[in-house]
């Protein structure tokens, strides 16, 4: 203890005299620059296809599209034939610095912008004593948001947020709703509110007390303005303030955010029109210093330097006393470590010669799969509670798990059901098969981080992913573009062909089996763990192989399509996705596929490839199934690809089911 004690004082003397020395303390000052402000204009004074910079500048989500007979944007697309539960956005496409990072103070903007309410239907009903329609959809805000791709839930969110936001979602919006909702706290059907990342405002205007009503068909001018140093917000329509008062937006930013409009219909409907737009943000920021260090600053030091030595070796004048203290303090310093580091080895080494090492001891890769205890995971799960439940299958139960190191983690707990069935009977086979996959790496599979297994219980530790499972976006209230689906189709191409060339199989290729990163990478997980009743592991890899590709093939089809594979609602004829989807082949009009929600964003030729592609897929192995490694390289888009047969095939799959136990669901089914 006395010889840390007398380290540490040594140290911290050390530190001193190195600040002190005025050579060194010079190095470590840091220059502030001056403060600039940082300014962003926008400028569209109508959304007509002639101006180009219209296309680059402003990006389309969901059901919204340029109007060019009215020059304006319109949410819903007025071109869908059902205008009920839709909802779109169009935002500016490049991020905007809304937040000053080192002071925590927000941008001051103003935006100006002209919409206007009108009926998707030739017939309307006016009321005589107001002037305002009482039919509508939901309404239309002005939104600042930290992402480009997000499209929020239709009817009363107005497309602002949808189940996948969390619950610290930074969102700011200007909402001006033609729906009322009480749940929601909205006073009537014709207010604007302040909504600071929640649905619910958390201001209210009745737009009737200043003789607006924003269903009377007329085109509106809005007017927002921010001061952010002062933490002021003023919201005007026409000449009229309707909103006027102190408002921190500091905690709903980000330091860069998107702008634009989102809005929405549920069971009525309208068409919300925005005609021109104007947006201005100044911001305040520090430019950092440039350094002293110059090629001019360079020689001085030099030629100084040289008439100082020039001049002590004439004068034999001595060093600076504070030079001398520091190299002397640091010399001890070298000699006190020296002796720390001798001694500690000798105590190190006569305490082998009595102890040996606790094998559990030995250290291991922070991430190397490995085995948890069962109060490991229950510790994780807390006790397996009802509220960790992430979802289940017919195999088991998904947690959500918390590390001791704060890892958040996933834990698929096998049921007994499927442990106890024939598939599932060896457990020997069954954890060597966890322990191979767990070894094998690559970026878009979902790393295991682990096993648990007793006589009772077998589970899997997963990573953990924020955003979830694909199907929650995809099937869902918010629209993933087009650009992201294809992305999201091509990474698990990459992690399918991956698993193959290591002779494995996935067994469960669906779109709950993908999960979405940070960055809305796509990462193939949940793996199947089937086992098949023959011992052959050639045989079972062969065969798990060709059911993942006829998977893959319905999953590339619900991706585009952004439905699943069965839906009860729909028509008849509609409800099996790939019987309709070859029926749509066979007719030529796959175009129906492509899920209408993307609007007209979406590149329609790539998404009837990509289709395409999903039907070759489905085809039988020996009519022209192709490998994963070749699907992957028609997802290339650069190249032909094989010509579908005219008409869909009578078997899809050769092997049986109740023979091999590892075809099963599609994989195995006969076309009506």
């Amino acid at each position: 203890m006395g010889s840390y004690c007398c380290f540490s004082l040594l140290f911290s003397a050390t530190i001193v005299v190195f600040l002190a020395h005025p050579i060194l303390a010079d190095r470590k000052k840091q220059i502030t620059g001056p403060a600039v402000t940082v300014t962003k204009h926008l400028f569209f004074s109508d959304f007509r296809l002639d101006d180009p910079k219209i296309v680059h500048e402003v990006k389309l989500l969901g059901s919204a599209r340029f109007s060019d007979e009215k020059g304006a944007i319109q949410i819903p697309d007025e071109s869908q034939l059902d205008l009920r539960h839709q909802a779109g956005r169009a935002i500016h496409a490049y991020p905007i610095r809304m937040l000053d990072p080192l002071t925590g103070t927000p941008a001051s903007f103003e935006t100006t912008f002209s919409f206007q309410f009108s009926n998707s239907s030739a017939e309307s009903h006016v009321n005589s004593t107001d002037g305002y329609n009482n039919s509508g959809g939901s309404g239309l805000a002005f939104i600042v948001v930290p992402d480009e791709f997000t499209v929020g839930r239709p009817g009363p969110w107005l497309a602002m947020l949808n189940d996948a936001c969390e619950d610290n979602y930074k969102a700011v919006a200007v909402e001006f709703d033609t729906r009322h909702n009480p749940e929601f706290g909205d006073p009537n059907d014709n207010h604007v509110g302040i909504n600071l990342g929640s649905i619910i405002s958390s201001t209210t205007v009745n737009a009737s007390d200043v003789g607006v009503y924003l269903k009377d068909g007329l085109i509106h001018q809005a007017k927002i303005a921010y001061n952010g140093s002062r933490s002021w917000m003023e919201v005007s329509l026409g000449s009229k303030t309707i909103f006027s008062g102190s408002l921190d937006l500091s905690p709903f930013l980000n330091e860069y955010m998107f702008v634009g409009f989102s809005a929405s219909t549920g069971n009525m409907t309208q068409i919300h029109n925005v005609y021109s737009w104007n947006f201005t943000s100044t911001s305040q920021a520090s430019l950092r210093a440039p350094s002293a260090e110059t090629c001019e600053s360079k020689l001085m030091e030099q030629y100084d330097q040289g008439v100082q030595s020039s001049a002590s070796h004439s004068s034999k004048k001595e060093p600076p006393n504070s030079l001398l203290i520091f190299i002397c303090v640091m010399a001890l310093a070298i000699a006190v470590f020296a002796s720390l580091f001798y001694n500690g080895r000798r105590r190190n080494n006569q305490t082998k010669a009595v102890i040996l090492p606790d094998k559990r001891q030995r250290p291991r890769p922070p991430n190397k799969p490995r085995r948890f205890t069962i109060s490991e995971v229950s510790s994780a799960t807390r006790g397996f509670h009802e509220y960790e439940i992430l979802g289940n299958d017919s195999k088991g139960i998904y947690y959500r798990g918390k590390l001791p190191n704060g890892c958040q983690v996933a834990i698929k707990r096998f049921s007994a059901q499927f442990l106890s069935s024939q598939i599932g009977l060896d457990r020997r086979r069954l954890l060597k098969q966890i322990s191979t996959i767990s070894r094998v790496r690559h970026p878009n599979l979902v790393p295991i981080r682990g096993w648990c297994q007793d006589n009772r219980e077998t589970m899997v530790v997963y990573d953990s992913y924020p955003n979830g499972s694909l199907d929650k976006w995809l099937f869902g209230a918010g629209v993933l573009p087009w650009t992201r689906r294809l992305k999201v189709v091509k990474d698990v191409a990459d992690a399918l062909s991956f698993l193959h060339s290591k002779q494995l199989a996935h067994k469960n290729m669906k779109t709950t089996s993908v999960f979405l990163d940070v960055s809305f990478r796509a990462v193939l997980g949940d793996f199947g763990f089937v086992l098949s009743s023959t011992e052959s592991q050639r045989f079972e890899a062969t065969v798990s192989q060709k059911a993942d590709v006829f998977e893959f093939g319905i999953f590339v089809l619900e991706v585009v399509s952004g439905r699943g594979r069965l839906e009860s609602e729909l028509r008849q004829e509609e409800r099996d996705l790939l019987d309709f989807a070859w029926r749509m082949h066979e007719i030529d009009e796959k175009a129906r596929l492509v899920d209408r929600r993307m609007g007209s964003m979406v590149n329609l030729e790539q998404a009837i490839r990509v289709s395409e592609i999903g039907l070759l897929c489905t085809l039988n192995e020996n009519k022209g199934r192709p490998c994963m490694e070749e699907a992957v390289e028609f997802l290339n888009l650069d190249g032909p690809i094989p010509e579908l047969p005219p008409n869909r095939p009578v078997s899809l799959f050769p092997y049986s089911s109740a023979n091999t136990g590892l075809c099963t669901g599609y994989s195995c089914t006969l076309f009506k």
